[in-house]
C-alpha cells in the first residue's frame, strides 16, 4: 500500500499523517523541573517539622525547659487561686459519730448508820477516837430518834466486856457518838463481839 506524497515546500512541514505515528510528547521545561523539585523539598521539610514537634511533645520536658515555659506562660492561663496541686486528694467528709447519751450513774446506795458514824469521826474525831471507831461493826437505832426515849446500840469486834481491856475504847466510841448525834433523852450502849456490855453514855 502506498501513501500519497505531497510536494515539499521550503519552510513548510508536511502535514501530520494520523493513524501511523503518535504525536510527539512535549518535553518539560527546565524551570518546571526546578519548581517541582523545590516544592517536594519544601514538603519534606514541613513533614519532618511536624514529626519532630509530635515526638518532642510526647517526651517529658527537662526541668529547665519546663521552668522556662512556666515563666513565659501568661498569667491568664493558670490563675493561682484556682490551681490545685497534682497530688492533692479529694477531701472526704468526716463521718459523724452517733451522739452518745450521757451515762447516768446509778444512785449511790444510802450509807448505813455505821458508815455515817465512821465518816463523821474520821473527819472530826481525835486520833484515839479514830483508832477505836475502826472496830465498830454495826450501829442500830440511830435513825429512829424522837427526843423522848432514844436508845442506840453500837456493836464492836472488841472482847472482854465491861471488865476487859477495851473498856476505855468503848467510852471513846460512846463519847464520839454523842458528838455526832444530839437528843434530849438519849442513851448509847457499846457492846463487844459477844454482845456483852462494854460501855454506855448519854447523848
Amino acid at each position: 500500500m502506498t501513501y500519497p506524497q505531497h510536494p515539499s515546500r521550503p519552510g513548510q512541514q508536511p502535514p501530520a499523517q494520523f493513524g501511523i505515528y503518535p504525536p510527539p510528547k512535549k518535553k518539560m521545561s527546565a524551570g518546571a523541573k526546578v519548581g517541582i523539585g523545590c516544592g517536594g523539598a519544601f514538603g519534606a521539610l514541613v513533614l519532618l517539622g511536624i514529626l519532630g514537634a509530635a515526638v518532642s511533645g510526647s517526651e517529658p520536658a527537662a526541668s529547665g525547659e519546663r521552668a522556662d515555659r512556666v515563666a513565659a506562660a501568661p498569667a491568664t492561663e493558670r490563675p493561682e487561686d484556682t490551681a490545685e496541686p497534682a497530688e492533692a486528694k479529694p477531701q472526704s467528709k468526716p463521718e459523724k459519730k452517733p451522739e452518745s447519751k450521757p451515762v447516768e450513774k446509778p444512785a449511790a446506795a444510802p450509807k448505813s448508820p455505821a458508815d455515817q458514824f465512821k465518816a463523821f469521826v474520821t473527819k472530826h474525831g481525835s486520833l484515839q477516837e479514830k483508832a477505836a471507831i475502826g472496830h465498830v461493826t454495826k450501829v442500830q437505832g440511830a435513825e429512829e430518834m424522837n427526843d423522848i426515849l432514844d436508845s442506840v446500840d453500837i456493836y464492836t469486834d472488841f472482847t472482854g466486856g465491861l471488865m476487859g481491856p477495851h473498856q476505855s475504847d468503848g467510852k471513846l466510841i460512846a463519847s464520839a457518838f454523842a458528838d455526832w448525834k444530839d437528843s434530849k433523852n438519849g442513851l448509847v450502849t457499846v457492846y463487844d463481839v459477844k454482845g456483852d456490855l462494854l460501855s454506855n453514855g448519854n447523848f
